[in-house]
């Protein structure tokens, strides 16, 4: 289990970490394929199945500075690239798994249930999963091409997140769109601005030059969402 701290390993067997208590009875409670649970004695209740260990061999096997004391891995879903049934996000190379795992946060919580991964860090790392806070398991999660997410989205207008363009607080939206965010150094790539139908940016005061790529997706999302919620 501990192996699959390591992209090498997650590739290899198909499968994921999910660690702490409240994140491990979401999993199990949504759905997710749950191939073992590894806990403290002090968590045995949580699984008729968990591996009791001692806290030595678990703290070995977390990826958490303090863990809690209980652990799951679980398998990765083969998600097929295919076109959104609602808004959806794009992250265009986003390279923080903590960013990516704040924003399947954001947007679980947001209504945006299908996201597009264009060369992004693992959203299935221990770092990204902790982010999500449990959004790893509501969401649809699509890695691929920039060619296979335009593919998928043909016909979904893009609205692509750049300091160049109109005010977001007075955009009107159309009923369904795929938000694209880019990433955090450099932007969004030529190819996706290329096939933006919008280009929105959040107003900030001149002492601030860019906003934290989670955050400007959450506002983004919330703004341009409306009252759909």
């Amino acid at each position: 289990m501990a192996a699959l701290k390591d992209k090498k390993f997650r590739r290899e067997y198909g499968e994921y970490l999910v660690e702490g208590i409240k994140m491990v009875t979401e999993c199990i409670e949504a759905g997710c394929e749950v191939t073992s649970v590894m806990c403290t004695p002090e968590y045995a209740s949580v699984s008729a199945d968990a591996v009791v260990v001692t806290r030595d061999v678990f703290e070995y096997i977390s990826d958490e500075k303090s863990p809690q004391g209980v652990i799951a891995s679980v398998k990765i879903p083969r998600t097929p690239v295919s076109a959104p049934e609602d808004r959806c996000i794009l992250l265009d190379g986003l390279q923080d798994p903590g960013n990516v795992g704040t924003i399947i946060r954001t947007a679980n919580a947001a209504g945006f249930g299908e996201i597009y991964l264009v060369g992004c860090a693992d959203p299935y790392s221990p770092k990204s999963v902790r982010a999500s806070m449990s959004g790893v398991f509501f969401t649809k999660l699509m890695r691929c091409t920039a060619d296979e997410a335009l593919d998928a989205l043909r016909g979904v207008p893009l609205v692509s997140a750049d300091m160049d363009g109109e005010n977001v607080f007075g955009f009107n939206a159309p009923d369904k769109f795929c938000l694209c965010i880019g990433n955090e150094g450099s932007g969004l790539s030529q190819k996706v601005r290329s096939a933006s139908a919008y280009t929105v940016r959040i107003p900030m005061r001149s002492t601030c030059e860019s906003l934290n790529a989670a955050v400007s997706a959450g506002i983004l999302m919330y703004v341009i969402n409306g009252a759909k919620l």
